[in-house]
């Protein structure tokens, strides 16, 4: 039988919450709203010694509190650089914890006020007594699972070295620039010849450290494009595989089967999004990408102030992009229509809000593309 919230509310329970820092970590125990915490310090460190104290300092604390030592207990923290891998640690000592969003949690509004680790646990403690009494106080994070996780790097690496790639281009013109040399892009081949024979307005030659520092860019340059092709190679073997076991290679392989998404594409939305996220309804789909509406309506006041950008930033600006393929990609389809009689005015302010609006009815067609089997009307697949 499903335990319900009044359940909660009569087994005696033990309540535990972590304020996690880089040089130590305070747990807070408690059984009830009114009861003062028991708070506890442990140093930040080795991750199964600090596993082997958790378990220990719960015992402790069902003493303290004359709990049954099979009481259940239920912990939470926030997400942040610690990750995931507590919740998975927590959940092999049968405690029942939850991941939440540090931005849901309420706080005082004045210019100044109090914080310190005390205070911020005895708020994490009553928040979570009021959350299990089946009270809305935070945003829960669903956690992945170490597989998904896992194969969600691919990605996110793959960004950064992106990112990366960019840098080092703009600072071979940065340096280059210095002697008045501008150049429109930089080729892999054949760029350390063309490097040679390049001279000052003058006439002289360049530098021989400003062309140790470009070359020096030039070899991080050539790593960051080895290292990216690297990914591709691999997400396209991926791609191929028969079963994949992975939920996150299943979802991208449907979604290249539409016209318009490749690879790229489609291990950001898997990783980040479809593969390990349920969702219910299309207005969920729309707040985790942060491309719902926030309106103020208060004292007379009616107007919207955008999208909220609450959600999954590499999934919202990924929608984007993938809306202005879609146009080129898919120009028959419904959405296609859709876009082209919003913006037949053909002001370019129309234009940006429109494609943003589009950006949340794809994702919306996407996730009914894969959770019910339903192509996006008027779309074509990838032959």
């Amino acid at each position: 039988m499903a335990r319900t919230a009044q359940d909660d509310i009569t087994t005696p329970t033990l309540y535990l919450a972590f304020e996690l820092g880089g040089s130590k970590w305070v747990l807070g125990f408690t059984t009830e709203l009114a009861r003062p915490p028991r708070r506890r310090t442990l140093p930040a460190g080795d991750a199964k010694a600090l596993v082997k104290l958790i378990a220990e300092e719960i015992q402790s604390a069902k003493e303290r509190f004359d709990l049954d030592p099979d009481a259940p207990v239920k912990s939470v923290y926030e997400a942040g650089r610690d990750g995931f891998w507590l919740d998975r640690a927590l959940a092999v000592l049968g405690v029942e914890n939850v991941v939440i969003e540090p931005a849901s949690l309420m706080v005082d509004r004045r210019a100044r006020r109090a914080k310190t680790d005390r205070l911020d646990l005895q708020e994490l403690l009553r928040s979570l007594v009021r959350h299990h009494r089946g009270e809305r106080v935070w945003r829960v994070v669903r956690v992945p699972s170490a597989e998904v996780e896992d194969l969600r790097h691919l990605s996110r690496r793959r960004e950064r070295l992106v990112k990366e790639r960019t840098q080092h281009v703009v600072r071979i013109k940065s340096l280059l620039n210095l002697e008045g040399l501008k150049l429109r892009g930089v080729a892999l081949r054949g760029f350390e010849e063309e490097l040679s024979t390049l001279r000052r307005v003058d006439g002289g030659p360049l530098g021989e450290q400003l062309l140790a520092d470009v070359r020096d860019e030039l070899a991080r340059l050539r790593l960051a494009q080895a290292q990216i092709d690297a990914i591709g190679k691999l997400q396209a073997k991926l791609l191929k595989q028969a079963a994949p076991k992975n939920p996150v290679v299943e979802r991208a392989q449907r979604l290249t089967q539409l016209k318009g998404i490749g690879a790229v594409s489609a291990f950001v939305l898997s990783g980040e999004f479809f593969a390990w996220r349920e969702f219910r309804n299309r207005k969920q789909v729309g707040a985790l990408a942060g491309l719902t509406d926030t309106p103020w309506k208060s004292d007379g006041i009616d107007k919207q102030q955008g999208i909220s950008k609450a959600g999954n930033r590499r999934v919202r600006t990924l929608a984007v992009e993938l809306s202005w393929g879609w146009l080129q990609h898919q120009p028959d389809s419904k959405l296609s229509r859709w876009y082209r009689d919003q913006t037949s005015s053909g002001k370019k302010r129309f234009k940006r809000v429109a494609i943003v609006a589009m950006a949340r009815k794809l994702l919306v067609e996407l996730w009914h593309f894969l959770d019910h089997g339903v192509v996006p009307q008027g779309a074509v697949l990838s032959s």
